[in-house]
């Protein structure tokens, strides 16, 4: 990539973890050198993304560093000639999120943003947009390389790749990142004296840990899990993981395995908050309130530390580093959503993994992780084949389609209820899915009506 400064684009500027992003950037200038940024985002978040604008100008004006922050809601004025795109947006904004997850609890069922039913219903609205925005970038950006932490983000990467044709793309997110900062300090090392392989899916990934002289001390590591903080990002409820399954297993899993190795607790706590205090999405948005109210703050020209109880923190950590590894070539080690290419050899080569990758010029190199024990292994194609239906659904606006992804996915009990939480799923998002137009427009002519009284007062 010739070194003559870069322009970066953001798609969902108006995000309220801009301020990260900024941040990442400011940290890496001399290895990063911009020479423009754009942020973007649509009519319904305008507001924001001229809130969280003027924040992000006040904090680049306050580095030594001159560099124009410009806004739009026309993404293709911004795409044009651009050397990275990333994104980190969310169609429907967070009432989308409370509806995923408020209908699902309101038959028992777990509400959640990538899992389950409310995951499965996410993907179906970002799928298209994001290969709306690939085709843009085909005409006005061909050279570019997508950064995707737009969740649910394996799901989005792999439409990206299969749907999109797109190669130059790298999905992430910030567990894996939770994990690598928080695990050497409870084996009392520091953070370059660990090795982390990982393998699996976004937010269904396991991983080991060596020491500098090759020995697995996984094990060792796990005993001090159980006892210490575990670094779990905010949006995960702790449930202990049972000791004696991981010490089978010999891995580490993320934090939302706890959703499918604790699905009864996870569920009941799910549902309790539902009843009480609300669902994590109608917690955020108080959260999200809160902090805009930060940000028009004049005077604020750094990122407030507030923002660390979104579940998105350490993004800039994955995602600036990824792109300053890109334009130096340094071949740093991430945790990247790519192309598998062997690295899980229980999933097709060409279908998109989880894995640590060194990242460079040319993108990512895999490293391979071998085989998972039997138990893993089964999940992980469950899920993997749930991830291509649900994507195969939101290309094609197939019904069957979509039913199987509901019918396969571990936390949804087949049955009635299960195609009664999708139909219902289809009324409320219904702005969001074209591709389904005529089954919505069927369901609503059959007088189907959303169960839950919050969201048919989100609908008025």
């Amino acid at each position: 990539m010739t070194k003559k400064g870069i322009k970066i684009v953001t798609i969902g500027g108006g995000s309220s973890y801009t301020p990260e992003l900024m941040e990442g950037f400011i940290k890496r200038y001399d290895e990063l050198p911009i020479r423009e940024i754009w942020l973007v985002d649509i009519e319904k978040g305008k507001d924001k993304l001229e809130t969280v604008g003027a924040m992000a100008q006040r904090m680049w004006d306050a580095s030594p560093y001159e560099v124009k922050v410009n806004l739009t809601l026309d993404r293709k004025e911004a795409l044009k000639d651009a050397d990275f795109v990333t994104t980190q947006f969310r169609v429907g904004l967070l009432d989308a999120r409370i509806k995923d997850e408020r209908i699902p609890a309101s038959y028992g069922l777990l509400g959640q943003e990538t899992n389950g039913a409310g995951g499965i219903f996410k993907a179906l609205r970002t799928v298209p947009v994001i290969l709306e925005i690939v085709e843009d970038m085909k005409r006005l950006c061909p050279e570019a390389w997508l950064i995707n932490f737009t969740n649910p983000a394996g799901m989005v990467t792999e439409a990206i790749r299969r749907y999109g044709n797109w190669d130059r793309v790298i999905g992430l997110c910030n567990v894996p990142v939770h994990a690598i900062m928080v695990e050497p300090s409870l084996l009392g090392k520091k953070e370059d004296e660990l090795i982390h392989k990982f393998a699996g899916l976004n937010h269904f990934h396991w991983h080991k840990v060596s020491d500098l002289k090759g020995n697995d001390i996984t094990e060792e590591l796990i005993e001090q899990l159980m006892d210490e903080n575990n670094g779990l990002p905010k949006n995960i409820f702790d449930v202990p993981f049972y000791e004696e399954q991981l010490e089978n297993m010999k891995m580490i899993p993320c934090g939302y395995h706890r959703y499918y190795y604790r699905q009864e607790e996870m569920l009941n706590h799910s549902l309790e908050e539902f009843k009480t205090i609300g669902t994590r999405a109608q917690q955020v948005k108080e959260t999200e309130r809160q902090l805009f109210e930060l940000y028009k703050d004049p005077m604020l020209d750094y990122k407030p530390e507030q923002l660390q109880q979104r579940g998105g923190a350490y993004y800039s950590e994955a995602a600036c580093e990824t792109i300053a590894s890109i334009y130096a070539n340094k071949n740093t080690q991430i945790v990247v959503s790519v192309k598998n290419d062997g690295a899980v050899p229980d999933l097709p080569a060409d279908c998109v993994v989880e894995v640590m990758a060194y990242i460079g010029a040319e993108g990512a190199r895999n490293v391979a992780f071998g085989e998972l024990p039997v138990a893993e292994k089964g999940w992980l194609q469950v899920m993997k084949a749930m991830e291509l239906l649900t994507i195969e659904a939101a290309v094609t606006g197939d019904y069957g389609t979509l039913l199987q992804a509901f019918i396969i996915n571990p936390l949804i009990p087949s049955g009635e209820t299960a195609k009664q939480v999708m139909n219902e799923l289809f009324i409320a998002h219904k702005e969001y899915l074209p591709k389904f137009k005529e089954i919505i427009s069927k369901l609503e002519s059959q007088g189907l009506k959303i169960k839950d009284s919050v969201v048919r007062e989100m609908q008025l």
